[in-house]
C-alpha cells in the first residue's frame, strides 16, 4: 500500500500508473520480435521512521505503555508510569466523551485502532510532486516515542526551554537554528529520559543539571509526540495561495476547491510548524512572511485548538510563576 503526502501525489501518480498501463497495451509479446514495454518509472519515496505505528492516534488510550522504537535493553528500562495514556498530557483529560465534545472530527480515530501488522506501510511515501521537499522531510510526524541525539553549541546550550508540569518535563521553547531544533525537538514534546535518567517527577532545575553535567556530543534525549498533531502537504495555487485563513495562529475559514480544502486542513486547529519551523509565539504577519516565502510545497503541522489552547494555558502558567522568581533558565 502507497502512502502520498498531498491529494495531489496521488492523483499525479494514478495519472502516470495510467498512462504506463496503456502504453503497455501497445507493445507485444517479446517472442514476435519487438522490443517489451519499459520498466513502470519510481518515484522518489519520503523516508519513514523505521519502526513508525502509523495508527490514527498517537498514543494508545486504554492507559498502556506506548512501544519503544527499539528493544529494550536495560539501559532504556520503562514502565507504564513513565509513558502515561493520553488522558495524563499536561493533566488534560481525553476521554472518549471529552473528545466527541469538544473535537468530534477526531472520534471515529478513537473508536478504531488497526492492528499494527496491518497497519504498517510498506513501499515508503509516494511523492511525484512534493518530490521530498526540505519541508517534508523536516516535518515528519511519528506518532510516537522518539529519541534524539542532541549536542551542545558554543555556549554550551543546546537551545532548549523546559516547564515542570503535571510531574512532566514539556519543552516550551526551542532556540531557533540550535542544535535541539535541528535534532527535532519540538514545542509541547514531553521529555521522559535523558541520558537514560527518567525525569517523570523532576524539576526544571534538576533536568537542567542534567545537561549541564552531560558531555558536548551524545546527548541522548527521548521524547513523547504532542497529542493529535499531524502534517499536511499543501500546494500552492497560481497566486501562490495554500487556501485558508488564520487569526492568532487558527486556522477560521478555507477556500472551496483549494488545496487545504483537498488535503483535509481543518478549522479550530492552530499552526504550530511550516516546513519544519517552528510558529508558535509568532505573529500572524510573520507566519504570513514565512509561508509566502516558502516554496511551491508547503508543509504545515496543526493541532486542535482544544488541546493547543490547553497547552498554551499550562505553559504560560509556568513561564509567569518562573519569571515571578527570576528562573527561566534555557539549558
Amino acid at each position: 500500500m502507497s502512502i502520498y503526502p498531498s491529494l495531489e501525489d496521488l492523483k499525479v501518480d494514478q495519472l502516470c500508473k495510467a498512462q504506463l498501463h496503456l502504453e503497455s497495451q501497445y507493445h507485444p509479446h517479446p517472442a514476435y520480435g519487438v522490443t517489451p514495454a519499459q520498466p513502470a518509472v519510481s518515484y522518489p519515496s519520503a523516508p519513514l521512521y523505521p519502526s513508525i505505528d502509523p495508527s490514527p492516534l498517537p498514543y494508545p488510550t486504554n492507559g498502556h505503555a506506548s512501544p519503544l522504537p527499539y528493544p529494550v535493553t536495560p539501559t532504556h528500562s520503562v514502565s507504564a508510569s513513565v509513558y502515561p495514556s493520553l488522558a495524563d498530557y499536561m493533566g488534560l483529560e481525553l476521554t472518549p466523551e471529552v473528545i466527541a465534545a469538544n473535537m468530534p472530527e477526531y472520534v471515529a480515530t478513537v473508536a478504531v485502532q488497526p492492528p499494527r501488522e496491518v497497519a504498517r506501510v510498506e513501499g515508503g511515501m509516494v511523492a511525484p510532486i512534493s518530490n521530498l521537499t526540505l519541508g517534508l522531510q523536516k516535518a515528519q510526524v511519528n506518532h510516537g516515542i522518539r529519541e534524539l541525539i542532541l549536542c551542545k553549541d558554543g555556549k554550551g546550550k543546546v537551545g532548549v526551554r523546559v516547564a515542570a508540569i503535571n510531574k512532566g518535563i514539556f519543552v516550551c521553547l526551542v532556540m531557533k537554528n540550535s542544535p535541539a531544533a535541528l535534532a527535532g525537538l519540538r514545542f509541547g514534546d514531553q521529555i521522559l529520559q535523558v541520558n537514560g535518567q527518567v525525569v517523570a517527577g523532576y524539576t526544571k532545575d534538576q533536568v537542567h543539571d542534567l545537561f549541564k553535567k552531560s558531555s558536548v556530543n551524545g546527548i541522548s534525549v527521548i521524547v513523547r509526540d504532542r497529542p493529535f498533531e499531524r502534517t499536511v502537504t499543501l500546494h500552492k495555487d497560481s497566486v501562490g495561495q495554500l487556501g485558508f485563513q488564520f487569526k492568532n495562529g487558527e486556522i477560521f475559514r478555507l477556500v472551496k476547491d483549494s488545496s487545504a480544502a483537498r488535503n483535509g486542513i481543518l478549522t479550530e486547529h492552530h499552526l504550530l510548524e511550516v516546513d519544519g519551523q517552528n510558529v508558535v509565539g509568532l505573529k500572524d504577519k510573520e507566519i504570513t512572511n514565512i509561508i509566502e516565502n516558502a516554496p511551491s510545497v508547503v508543509t504545515v503541522t496543526v493541532i486542535p485548538s482544544f488541546v493547543y489552547n490547553h497547552m498554551m494555558k499550562k505553559m504560560a502558567g509556568n513561564l509567569v510563576k518562573e519569571a515571578m522568581d527570576h528562573s527561566v533558565p534555557t539549558l
